[in-house]
């Protein structure tokens, strides 16, 4: 009998293991971010090697009358699962940026900076996902249209495939 309950245990272990390891293979759409950063954000989110990581790229660029700005960030995420569908993460990676000042052409030129994040998703039954994170940024640049550091809150809505 100990042994069948023994068995019983390590079996649901497996199971519920292999539930919170159930992450998009890949995830296209959009990074909604506002304080200091870019704004919205073209996102890819790749899984890597079936475990419960992942990599995702974004894409960012603003254009007012003062400056434009666009601004391309990697990160790596470790995902954990909450509860059924929902998972929190938690990332650092790196980034790089351009800036050109229309008002002071010698304002102009490239940054790169440091980023980390930490967020919570849902996966719905259908093929969509929503996010919500933090990222803050810590640029290295001398540009006045960049802050040195930079907390970019954001809601994430992407098409699983």
């Amino acid at each position: 009998m100990k042994k069948f309950v023994m068995l019983a245990f390590i079996g649901f272990g497996f199971i519920f293991t292999a539930k919170a390891q159930e992450i998009s293979k890949n995830a296209i759409g959009l990074r909604m971010g506002g304080s200091d950063g870019v704004g919205a954000e073209v996102s890819y989110q790749r899984q890597i090697h079936k475990e419960n990581n992942r990599i995702e790229a974004n894409l960012g660029w603003r254009n007012n009358s003062d400056f434009d700005v666009f601004k391309l960030t990697g990160l790596y995420h470790w995902v954990w699962n909450i509860e059924n569908n929902f998972n929190w993460y938690a990332g650092a990676g790196a980034g790089f940026g351009n800036v050109e000042d229309k008002h002071d052409f010698h304002n102009d030129g490239s940054f790169l900076y440091l980023a980390g994040t930490i967020g919570i998703e849902y996966n719905f039954d259908i093929p969509l996902q929503i996010s919500l994170d933090l990222r803050p940024e810590f640029s290295f640049s001398d540009y006045h249209a960049i802050n040195d550091v930079t907390p970019d809150l954001a809601l994430g809505v992407r098409y699983k495939f």
